[in-house]
């Protein structure tokens, strides 16, 4: 009761100063126009003026800084929003492709911050038809394979992974024909991976396309990795090896797809 006494008060002593500074200074201006008084006076009402009102002031300032940070993180909100939205779209359109499998839609659940970019975990297991060694892609290209699985989740080893056991075969596409090599390796300052053990006699280009061979695995043949960036050949002169620039940013992954089985009831 006391505070809202106090504020009512305060509002009250505001109102009257004003007037009596606008009253004032009217008057002098009446009788004082010109002098030296007059010009004193005026200053010392404009101080009082700034003084009397700074609270008001002071107020709308800060709801204009509010509304201008509450207006960056909407569009920040907005612009993480449209990366899931587009992710999704991604998503529908791989499964209108992949008609030899069973696309099986997934939400990333977790990543280890101390592997990054070796595993992630997705919201899909056995009872979904997920099983081991299952391709996991995007619309982008492939991601990796199911490592792990349990009745509602799996573990996706990327092919991003820095496990030496861990190696993807992978054809080179150049003037029509097919170059072979193993896929081994990622750059995390460059965040290109690398495809070794090509023989030197091939004749491979910068922007050539690199996908799966189909090889001795789990991972379907096709399926899109990315493209030649770099050339190098070993310092024995024997073999070639290459840099490749995925278009998938294995730094943000939201939604993967895992190629599954089709039922032969399905069929």
């Amino acid at each position: 009761m006391y505070k809202k006494k106090k504020k009512k008060n305060l509002y009250i002593y505001l109102v009257v100063s004003i007037v009596l500074v606008v009253l004032v200074t009217i008057s002098l201006l009446m009788q004082n126009k010109g002098n030296e008084k007059y010009n004193i006076f005026k200053n010392t009402s404009m101080l009082i003026d700034k003084i009397v009102l700074y609270p008001f002031t002071a107020l709308n300032k800060d709801k204009n800084v509010t509304l201008s940070d509450s207006s960056i993180i909407q569009k920040n909100a907005n612009k993480e929003l449209e990366n899931d939205v587009q992710e999704l779209k991604d998503l529908l359109e791989l499964n209108k492709t992949m008609t030899e499998y069973k696309p099986i839609n997934s939400t990333v659940l977790s990543r280890n911050r101390s592997y990054w970019f070796n595993t992630l975990t997705i919201d899909k297991g056995t009872k979904d038809g997920v099983g081991l060694n299952m391709a996991v892609v995007t619309k982008k290209g492939l991601v990796g394979k199911i490592s792990k699985v349990s009745r509602n989740s799996s573990e996706v080893k990327l092919i991003t992974s820095n496990d030496v056991n861990y190696k993807v075969s992978v054809a080179i596409k150049s003037n029509g024909n097919d170059y072979y090599g193993i896929l081994n390796g990622f750059d995390k300052k460059t965040d290109l991976i690398t495809v070794s053990g090509i023989d030197k006699t091939y004749p491979i280009n910068g922007g050539d396309s690199v996908l799966t061979s189909g090889l001795g695995e789990a991972f379907p043949a096709g399926i899109y990795i990315g493209k030649v960036e770099d050339i190098t050949v070993d310092k024995y002169n024997l073999t070639k090896s290459i840099k490749v620039r995925t278009e998938q940013n294995f730094r943000s992954i939201h939604y993967v797809t895992v190629l599954g089985v089709i039922e032969e009831w399905f069929l």
